[in-house]
């Protein structure tokens, strides 16, 4: 069992939970120590006086703030700790806002965030039900080791999420920052932005985050692996040349039948084309209907449906555990509830 790296209090408004955050992810990157070439000896780092070159107990370094022409601000580390915001133990919501209005440039970190004993399961859930329901985000602040966060609290199928955030004057305006983009003169429109569209929708899939693993950390491995062996390593191919804006057109149209040729997209729809999808419960008869059976949950009906829209079905019949389950789970699953019925 993980264990927890924050606990305390999460409020909104005059109800509360005692919970504690966890690490939602973990660093699979391959690590290397420094060694001298030629001799295999290790290589560490030391503080050392510049003026000097001598060693320095960590108990007589400082922090100094550079105001210029080599001047510093000396802080002692005990003032910055008596300035810190404290060991504050409640996550007070401010406030809920539609999560599409925060941008995910504002996110830094996540952790999962879990009741600290059973008696407190119900008020837990109803908080997630709720946030999950209302496709919202819990806005508050939090003190942890010492910073305060502002922070994001969302809910997953089965869990509460925890963002810490970057606060607004953190995050740079992409104007100052960058020298191209595009304005009102780089028009975009007709045969092309159509295509584009085009070639969106056959490139469109489901999303499944265990279909996509770290190449570079594996191409890293197999390195490491054959000089270990002896063996070469045959290097990756360079980037492919840009796209001239003349053979714009001729690209996306070699590229959309390429796609669909190839079947990459899974369900592609003509540009434009927008499936409803069925909703909890109100569209279970119409969709059963729409597509020539009696209710949603029948042979033909599931076979023919994504397994986003199954997972849809799933959740409006109350399925446990959807949110692990494979396409075909999901078919079986509704399918054993369906003829429960």
């Amino acid at each position: 069992m993980a264990r927890a790296i924050w606990t305390g209090v999460l409020t909104f408004g005059l109800v509360s939970v005692p919970v504690g955050l966890y690490t939602a992810t973990e660093d699979h990157t391959v690590h290397f120590h420094q060694l001298q070439r030629g001799t295999g000896d290790r290589v560490r780092y030391k503080r050392v006086n510049e003026r000097t070159g001598k060693e320095v107990d960590s108990a007589d370094i400082v922090k100094g703030y550079d105001i210029g022409d080599g001047e510093y601000v000396v802080v002692e580390p005990e003032e910055l700790e008596e300035i810190a915001p404290g060991k504050s133990r409640v996550i007070d919501m401010a406030g809920f806002v539609d999560l599409d209005e925060v941008e995910p440039v504002f996110f830094d970190r996540t952790y999962y965030v879990a009741p600290q004993d059973k008696e407190y399961l119900k008020v837990y859930e109803l908080l997630r039900a709720a946030l999950q329901k209302s496709q919202k985000a819990g806005i508050a602040t939090l003190t942890m080791r010492n910073k305060e966060y502002l922070t994001a609290l969302r809910a997953q199928d089965e869990v509460l999420v925890l963002h810490t955030m970057h606060w607004a004057d953190e995050v740079r305006d992409p104007r100052q920052e960058l020298g191209l983009l595009p304005d009102r003169r780089t028009r975009t429109g007709g045969r092309e932005l159509d295509t584009a569209q085009q070639l969106i929708d056959a490139l469109s899939m489901e999303w499944n985050p265990d279909d996509f693993h770290d190449t570079t950390e594996e191409r890293v491995q197999a390195l490491v692996d054959a000089k270990r062996e002896g063996r070469e390593i045959v290097e990756e191919a360079g980037p492919p040349a840009a796209t001239n804006v003349i053979d714009l057109m001729e690209a996306l149209q070699s590229s959309v039948e390429r796609a669909r040729s190839k079947g990459t997209g899974k369900r592609a729809r003509p540009a434009g084309e927008l499936r409803r999808l069925p909703s909890r419960e109100g569209d279970k008869e119409r969709t059963g209907k729409r597509r020539g059976t009696k209710k949603a949950g029948g042979e033909k009906d599931l076979e023919s449906l994504t397994k986003k829209e199954l997972y849809e079905l799933a959740s409006g019949q109350g399925i446990e555990g959807r949110s692990k389950m494979t396409r075909e789970q999901l078919v079986k699953a509704l399918r054993a509830k369906a003829h429960a019925a």
